[in-house]
């Protein structure tokens, strides 16, 4: 059996469960949820889960922690996009736009209720406190990201700081998890812990390079987002250090012609692109070393070939 097929099955029964958990009598908490949680995405994070366990030989409750998982990330986005004022998400229009601000947000508190529900039934207290404190990141990281735009407070540092807090540790729950719910040896957690940041780090790197550099085409939106939203993302940032312009460029949004084009030209032409690309390799090639620790298997091998894809993804 491949791996692939070893997942569907898991994968299935996630997708039944997902439906059933965020049903609600109430119309508008429902079609929110039919368009964000059940209309299907990556699902990367409850994948990461399966994968995960079974690279250690199975973990129990690992159905309810991918579901915690995902409910996590899908609250956060209900919310992310309220923040940044986003016009899609996952190609379909926002909900805030479609049912307002109170709708949307209240709407992302109904699937950390769910959440709740679902890391209760686990009764593993260590868990819960994970999930409390990646919960806490995850909004640090999103204020950071708003505050440093606002301060106009760039640095690679504070990017680094960034993708970790509202990506990467959502990522490294996903993957420490079943490590935790096995009750496996400190270098196993650790090492899980680690293939998760990293790789959680070279997705979010990829994503914001696909921003600037990706075709709307393939990438079913618009291109430049974090530019309007004043968020410096790493080919920006090392753009600014032989391009003030690029400063002038986040600071206006990005409103004037060309300033898009403008950014992308010199990415290119300055090899800051490529840098990019560079660093995005080196972080999932780090990841994928992390998984030394376990024991070889074809769910390892998964998990390896998966941060390995980040350099060429295209969407």
């Amino acid at each position: 059996m491949t791996v692939h097929e070893a997942l569907e099955a898991p994968l299935r029964r996630f997708e039944e469960a997902l439906s059933e958990l965020v049903q609600s009598d109430v119309l508008f908490i429902r079609l929110i949820h039919q368009d964000l949680v059940t209309a299907g995405g990556k699902r990367i994070r409850p994948r990461l889960v399966f994968l995960a366990s079974r690279a250690l030989g199975g973990a129990p409750f690992e159905l309810e922690l991918a579901l915690a998982v995902e409910l996590l990330h899908s609250a956060t986005l209900l919310h992310d996009d309220l923040i940044d004022d986003a016009e899609t998400r996952r190609g379909r229009e926002a909900a805030f736009r479609k049912y307002g601000n109170a709708v949307s947000v209240l709407s992302g508190d109904f699937l950390l209720s769910r959440l709740l529900h679902v890391i209760a039934k686990t009764g593993r207290m260590e868990l819960v406190e994970r999930f409390a404190e990646v919960a806490k990141t995850l909004s640090e990281g999103e204020v950071l990201q708003f505050q440093v735009a606002a301060l106009e407070d760039y640095s690679l540092e504070n990017y680094e700081r960034i993708i970790t807090a509202k990506t990467a540790v959502l990522m490294a729950l996903a993957t420490e998890g079943p490590a935790l719910l096995l009750g496996a040896e400190s270098g196993v957690r650790e090492a899980l812990y680690r293939y998760g940041l990293l790789y959680g780090q070279a997705f979010q790197m990829r994503d914001d390079y696909l921003d600037l550099m990706g075709t709307p085409e393939v990438l079913g939106k618009p291109v430049g987002g974090d530019l309007r939203e004043g968020k410096a993302t790493l080919i920006p940032l090392l753009l600014m250090e032989r391009y003030p312009e690029v400063r002038e460029v986040l600071r206006r949004r990005a409103r004037e012609a060309g300033d898009l084009e403008r950014v992308r030209a010199l990415a290119r032409e300055s090899g800051a692109a490529e840098e990019a690309v560079r660093r995005i390799r080196e972080r999932a090639e780090a990841a994928a070393q992390a998984l030394e620790a376990l024991p070889p298997s074809p769910f390892r091998e998964a998990l390896r070939e998966l941060a390995l894809k980040e350099a060429e993804r295209v969407r």
